[in-house]
């Protein structure tokens, strides 16, 4: 339904949040469970005396002792990014037992272990798919159907198979006609859903194109605590993607504004991800 709106979501987070953290969850407890364990490349820590000498936040009086989601040491593998949804009762019940431990150190236990996966190649794309591509998977509940590639002039230059499947940002998914040796690569700049359209343009690079430095969020999540109005921290709207260093404006009803320094692309519904220092403060869905 969101790619339908022309949106990009992101469908690791939902499977975290509804799957691992949901239903799993939900089965194990019903069944004796005190806690679940999970693969991800994250770690958790405790802060026991996090209201020494400070205010309480009234959204986490209730917690003596505060849990916080830190980055894993390994950063070509960390998927804190993914678990940005999770909250305080989440993290109460969850362990992450090679969250501490780099993916070179993990496949040396295996292989001690004589464990089957120990040498099995890293899982690309979406886990729920297996080898099924994110975009054949969609074309079974969206038509495709052929747009136009426009230049930042308004002329066609290619064509797509659909306005929806494509991502502020992207630069693959499309066919240029008029390509030549001396054709830089494109990007999409800009969607437009009802005629079907995409507008891709070059500018020496990704990083010169954006679409300004505030950006609108809904569905909120905060794990430790209310971002600090004025506060510097970083946020990331692609999965290991740049660190973008940026202050929050945290508006009533889950809503947010991200204020960069500098100016980004990022598409709506894609997922903002919050850090301070190494500890992932929650994050938002673009509007």
């Amino acid at each position: 339904n969101e790619y339908k709106k022309g949106n990009t979501p992101n469908p690791d987070v939902m499977c975290n949040r509804e799957v691992k953290f949901g239903v799993f969850w939900d089965f194990a407890k019903a069944n004796g469970a005190d806690y679940i364990a999970t693969g991800h490349y994250a770690q958790i820590s405790r802060r026991s005396d996090i209201w020494k000498g400070k205010a309480i936040d009234k959204t986490y009086e209730k917690y003596k002792e505060i849990f916080l989601l830190k980055k894993s040491p390994d950063s070509s593998k960390d998927q804190v990014y993914f678990l940005w949804t999770l909250t305080q009762d989440d993290l109460s019940h969850t362990i992450f037992p090679i969250g501490h431990l780099k993916k070179t150190e993990i496949r040396k236990l295996a292989l001690k272990y004589n464990l089957p996966t120990a040498t099995k190649k890293d899982s690309q794309g979406v886990c729920f798919l297996g080898p099924l591509d994110m975009k054949d998977f969609l074309k079974h509940y969206i038509k495709t159907q052929k747009g136009d590639v426009l230049n930042e002039n308004g002329e066609v230059v290619g064509f797509h198979d659909g306005a929806m499947f494509l991502t502020l940002g992207e630069r693959h998914g499309f066919t240029i006609t008029n390509k030549t040796n001396k054709s830089e690569p494109l990007y999409v700049t800009s969607k437009n859903i009802g005629e079907n359209t995409i507008i891709v343009s070059s500018r020496k690079g990704i990083k010169d194109i954006s679409n300004g430095k505030e950006v609108r969020c809904i569905n909120a999540n905060w794990i430790e605590s209310i971002p600090k109005k004025g506060k510097m921290y970083t946020a990331q709207i692609r999965y290991h993607g740049e660190l973008f260093p940026c202050k929050i404006e945290v508006q009533e009803e889950s809503k947010a504004k991200i204020i960069f320094k500098k100016d980004v692309l990022v598409d709506k519904g894609q997922s903002v991800v919050i850090y301070d220092g190494n500890n992932c403060l929650g994050g938002c869905v673009t509007a």
